[in-house]
């Protein structure tokens, strides 16, 4: 299920960063008293009233200004009222009305989005002041006087908030459809794989690298089974993202991993697999996704006896951590082997969120212990007590044992290879807690 998303819009110096610092817990986005400071997209995750979601802190929207810059901070505001589930419009309660909040107002009515209205700078506990009553005017329902800086009335903003997120409902209703990302470096062949699926030109196919800016979900249904394709703007080298826009294309990659099942990782066949390949495959690695390797272009490629193997084993070579995740070498253009990505993405979705009894993990435990001793240091044994599942997506084990400084970390590489060879688990991170006896497996 994915996390809903809260978008932070005003105009600069209202104190955007401010109230999303304090929400998120931590100082993530610059706080500067300078209008523009947050030129790039922040977001990170929070809950409240035990509901997950993510906000968003966006640089400050000046509707009347053709300064490049503001343009493009504008242009991100634009994208991420778009991809909002709810919108939270700060306000400066000090300044009162102004244009540029008249103008923003009407802005933010069009996106027929939720709409959640604070007025900032309040500084004083007690009755509302009554500069309060005057946002009224901007017609978007009850304005929440707080002040970020002094946590007054944060309470009641996050209640509103919160009243107004999808339904956990609704969100449910697409959990029987496989969510699957299409990841990879801008031009190689992701948006032409989701033409080749839906049989339909549903995104546009250019040469130009990063035509798709935003992500794109399409619904998909076929004997294999339901899916929902989320297709993605390219992550780009550092040194090449020099516009906020594309910054902002970034992280909505990186939301639509978060929101994928699976992650097919695209590696154009004819360049071999980059650093940046590397990179990408990283964060679905990280974020715990089920990860299917699609070697892409594989009608350009001279073969020979041999090709294939050695490809994958180059493939390997280069992302060791990965090499759980399946490989598979297709033609977007042509087609060829593009129908075997289903059953594919069936299985590493069913390994991504296997369960398995406690009786059989320790019984696995037992055995790898049996068969390779656990190490010692300076004449103290490791001791693995037992095992069990704490969670999946990805399959996450907890395993107690007497000293966790002696779980060394390739005993529990060797553990983890373990649990594949008999669980299987192929396409999935596979994830161990150590805890030491008397710590509860759930901290």
């Amino acid at each position: 299920m994915s996390k809903p998303i809260v978008a932070i819009i005003g105009k600069p110096n209202v104190g955007k960063s401010s109230f999303f610092n304090y929400v998120v817990g931590q100082r993530i986005s610059i706080v500067e008293d300078t209008p523009g400071v947050t030129r790039d997209r922040v977001y990170a995750d929070t809950s409240w009233r035990d509901r997950d979601f993510t906000l968003i802190d966006t640089g400050g929207i000046e509707l009347d200004s053709n300064d490049e810059i503001t343009s493009q901070m504008r242009e991100q505001a634009n994208i991420a009222i778009q991809i909002a589930d709810v919108i939270l419009f700060i306000t400066d309660i000090k300044q009162g009305i102004t244009s540029s909040d008249r103008e923003i107002a009407m802005l933010l009515k069009k996106s027929q989005k939720p709409i959640v209205l604070a007025c900032n700078k309040s500084d004083n506990y007690g009755a509302p002041p009554a500069e309060l009553y005057e946002f009224y005017n901007l017609g978007l329902g009850d304005p929440y006087p707080v002040s970020a800086v002094n946590a007054i009335g944060i309470g009641d903003l996050l209640d509103a908030i919160y009243e107004k997120l999808p339904n956990k409902e609704e969100d449910s209703i697409d959990d029987e459809r496989i969510k699957v990302a299409i990841i990879g470096k801008p031009n190689v062949g992701k948006s032409s794989l989701i033409n080749k699926i839906l049989g339909e030109n549903r995104s546009i196919v250019s040469d130009v690298a990063g035509t798709t800016r935003d992500a794109i979900d399409s619904e998909f249904e076929n004997e294999f089974g339901k899916y929902t394709f989320i297709d993605t703007a390219g992550i780009r080298r550092k040194s090449k993202v020099n516009e906020s826009i594309e910054k902002f294309s970034i992280m909505r990659t990186l939301l639509a991993i978060e929101r994928a099942d699976v992650c097919l990782v695209l590696i154009d066949a004819t360049e071999g697999v980059t650093d940046q390949d590397a990179k990408i495959l990283g964060e679905a690695h990280e974020a715990g996704k089920g990860i299917i390797i699609v070697v892409n272009k594989w009608d350009e490629v001279e073969k020979e006896t041999g090709t294939l193997e050695n490809y994958k084993k180059d493939v390997y070579n280069k992302i060791s951590y990965a090499e759980y995740a399946p490989v598979l070498f297709i033609s977007a253009k042509t087609g060829q082997r593009v129908n075997k990505l289903f059953e594919m993405i069936n299985n590493v979705a069913e390994q991504n969120s296997k369960r398995i009894s406690t009786s059989v993990i320790n019984q696995v435990v037992n055995e790898a212990i049996s068969v390779v001793q656990p190490p010692t240091d300076k004449g103290k044994r490791l001791k693995i007590f037992y095992g069990t599942q704490a969670t999946t997506k990805p399959p996450t084990f907890v395993i107690f044992v007497n000293n966790k400084e002696l779980f060394h970390f390739s005993y529990q590489r060797y553990l983890i290879n373990c649990f594949r060879n008999n669980f299987g688990l192929e396409g999935t991170p596979v994830r161990l807690i150590i805890r030491e006896k008397g710590e509860n497996a759930n901290n």
